[in-house]
């Protein structure tokens, strides 16, 4: 048995080794993200992060293996489970862990480590001691510089051109500092945005995590906090119930974080009880007069496989705000100079089983327009429950109910729209992988609006979506293919399909990928119209410093050649796109044209690259000019990494 799992896990590396870290957490983010508002920034730097200082898989914790994101709870069990049986004495064994497929194992070989002397940089209660001549002398330093030239052809100001320099310091995760500075396009010296971060990590006893600067704080599952990264319908399957907890610092400058400072005390009894009580105080400008002051506490209790979480914040404000439009849809939104916000979670895993909860309530006026009367307490609800009796299968139910009168700006929950309250649905959802080689996916999901929603005048509403999913992977070979279809239905005033083929093929050290997507819409009248929206892309990728490659230049290229038939903005079509570091790019496909891209990174000296990307769309032109809109897009995207 162990054996085989040597043959798999070295197969599944010499794999690995022809596809760059970047491919890899692009295929992270495109797994984690469908369908929801992710930030693939911070998804990369924290994935960056852990890969110039690995997890020792002997020495880490339920916590820390949740950085990585593509892990469902069930797997990190059961990595904690094998390591507390019998440590691990090669990455081979992971072969042994039953729900992880081999692609997964690819994804979590750049992550992970197994150190022989039994040293790691998380060790429960026993923590390294810190010395500034060690940390400086074992730090990593990181200096970007970037410059972009953006819609060179159809900007309006004067200057299309976004300069941004950013700095880094890490030393094992433990001491982390980092600093931003960037200039948006067309804008002047006072324009600047700028931000810094510091985080420090088990510096002494009880204090775990220290943040200050711009940083993010999540808990439970995020009615009353929640982080900018989540995952999307598709995905939650394997998340649910598995918020990325805790305070961290936040890299980017914008606007999505908190900006003050946080600290996590940590008491431990043996490995598997601990009580975590974090505080946190943040400060904010909604708009150039009105400061936003926030103040949050949480106190988090974890005894083997069961937790407890109790949070609230408290939202201050320099003068009364309102919506920014007074329309039908937001007249239960927050409005005053003081909101508070309380909320208790619970979670229990066992083996096949796992159930999450949490209750949260938040102040609310109520109120119409204008007028203003005695607030009131909205209330929302998420529960739901995982099954998984089997390896390779698991099963999830969740409901939630958020009252029209919850409004939380700061929350986020599983949620058909991107603003939590006035939603009750019901969500279904499977994950099969038991089937050798072959990967199933779905869910259907119901949601009722009570009221009207941003962009649903109708009220009230009741709507489904529903997804499903197969993919393919074949055995580990030269030359592995994997092709995924993926079904969409949403019913909200019309009915909207969707799908989307993929197929990818790699062969030495090119790499091809063909995606094909369709959208139709029909909308509910005696006369149905049916819009629809097409588009096909087709990837080349080559790595001239792969071993399969005759070249070995510190080299590679992507390209991508996309056509598209987009009559309609509701069928609009979003395709991820390589890009340079820390940067992403997820186009909307509108119109009638055609669009590409050469993405090019290139490693001077080991401890400088450079990365390069010409974009280029091209519109048809009868459509252009009834769009009033140039007949070409032009960007140019340019980074410069220096890494000590």
């Amino acid at each position: 048995m162990y054996f085989c799992a040597v043959k798999h896990v070295i197969a599944i590396i010499l794999l690995a080794a022809n596809i760059s870290l970047d491919d890899i957490i692009l295929d992270i983010y495109n797994a984690v993200s469908e369908f929801a508002e992710t930030d693939y920034e911070q998804l990369q730097s924290d994935l960056y992060a852990i890969h110039d200082s690995p997890i020792d898989l002997n020495h880490t914790s339920d916590e820390e293996l949740s950085r990585l994101y593509f892990l469902s709870p069930q797997q990190i069990d059961e990595i904690l489970a094998y390591a507390d049986r019998h440590p691990f004495v090669s990455l081979y064994e992971l072969r042994l862990i039953p729900s992880l497929a081999d692609y997964e194992i690819r994804d979590l070989l750049p992550f992970v480590t197994i150190k022989s002397d039994g040293l790691s940089d998380y060790r429960g209660s026993d923590k390294l001691k810190l010395y500034p001549k060690e940390v400086f002398a074992h730090a990593r330093h990181e200096v970007l510089a970037r410059v972009d030239a953006r819609d060179i052809e159809g900007y309006e100001g004067t200057d299309p051109v976004y300069v941004s320099t950013r700095y880094k310091f890490d030393f094992r995760r433990r001491v982390t500092f980092g600093a931003q500075l960037r200039r948006p396009a067309g804008g002047a010296a006072r324009d600047l945005q700028y931000g810094a971060y510091i985080q420090l990590r088990d510096i002494v006893p009880h204090l775990h995590t220290v943040v200050g600067g711009n940083f993010q704080a999540s808990f439970g599952q995020g009615l009353v906090l929640a982080p900018v990264f989540h995952a999307g319908k598709s995905r939650y399957v394997s998340s649910a119930g598995r918020q990325n907890n805790g305070l961290r610092y936040y890299s980017s400058v914008d606007g999505q974080s908190l900006h003050g400072a946080g600290a996590t005390l940590r008491w431990e009894w043996g490995k598997q009880t601990r009580l975590d009580v974090s505080a946190l105080y943040s400060m904010t400008r909604t708009n150039d007069s009105v400061r936003h002051h926030l103040i949050g506490a949480n106190l988090t209790f974890r005894h083997k496989r069961l937790e407890f979480q109790l949070t609230g914040i408290e939202n201050l404000y320099t003068d009364s705000i309102y919506p920014y439009r007074n329309t039908a849809y937001n007249a239960h939104y927050f409005r005053g100079r003081s909101q508070a916000v309380l909320g208790a979670s619970a979670r229990y895993n066992h083996g096949w089983f796992d159930a999450f909860a949490e209750l949260a309530t938040a102040q609310s006026s109520n109120s119409q327009i204008y007028k203003f009367s005695n607030p009131r307490w909205g209330i929302a609800l998420i529960a739901g429950s995982r099954f998984y009796p089997t390896t390779g299968v698991a099963l999830i139910a969740l409901y939630r109910y958020y009252s029209p009168f919850f409004d939380n700006a700061l929350g986020y929950a599983f949620s058909e729209t991107s603003r939590i309250g006035d939603e009750n649905g019901g969500y279904l959802g499977f994950d099969i992988s038991r089937l050798r080689n072959w990967r199933f996916l779905g869910y259907g999901d119901i949601f009722y609006f009570s009221g009207p929603k941003y962009g649903i005048p109708t009220s009230p509403t009741l709507g489904y979506d529903a997804m499903a999913e197969a993919q393919y992977h074949s055995p580990l070979r030269q030359s592995p293919f994997a092709i995924t279809v993926r079904l969409r239905a949403k019913k909200k005033e019309t009915s909207v399909y969707s799908a989307r083929v993929q197929a990818d093929v790699t062969r030495g050290a090119w790499s091809f990928r063909t995606t094909a997507d369709a959208n139709l819409q029909i909308f509910k009248s005696s006369n149905p119209q049916i819009p629809y929206g097409l588009s096909i892309a087709q990837d080349f990728s080559y790595d001239f410093q792969s071993p399969m490659s005759h070249y070995h230049l510190p080299i590679s290229l992507r390209l991508r050649l996309q056509g598209f038939d987009v009559r309609e903005w509701d069928n609009r079509i979003y395709l991820y796109e390589h890009d340079v570091l820390y940067a992403f790019s997820i186009p909307a496909t509108y119109g009638l044209g055609g669009r590409a891209y050469l993405c090019l990174r290139w490693q001077i000296i080991p401890q400088l690259s450079l990365y390069f990307k010409l974009s280029e769309t091209v519109y048809a032109k009868q459509w252009a000019a009834s769009q009033s809109r140039p007949s070409t897009r032009t960007d140019i995207h340019l980074l410069l990494r220096a890494k000590l």
